[in-house]
């Protein structure tokens, strides 16, 4: 059961660092159209989607080789730990 948690615990990692900045970079954004939005008094919520697009977008062409890694790293450790995880 140890290499199941030690697996558990990986994954719960790797979600952490693949989605962190993604979610962090749309909750700057977000935060900062909303301080826009509410400073000049304008009532428009579709407003703030363009901007988490496309920050989202240019997040993902700058780390997108970098979290793939992270992504392929833990496949092949859960894919070579497999054998022991069953036994």
């Amino acid at each position: 059961m140890n290499a199941v948690s030690q697996a558990a615990h990986a994954a719960l990692l790797t979600v952490f660092v693949v989605a962190g900045p993604l979610l962090a970079t749309v909750l700057v954004i977000g935060v900062a159209v909303s301080v826009f939005l509410a400073v000049t008094q304008i009532n428009e919520p579709t407003l703030s989607f363009v901007p988490k697009f496309l920050g989202t977008g240019i997040l993902l062409m700058l780390l997108g080789p970098w979290l793939l890694r992270q992504l392929e790293t833990f496949a092949i450790a859960v894919l070579s730990g497999l054998p022991a995880m069953l036994s």
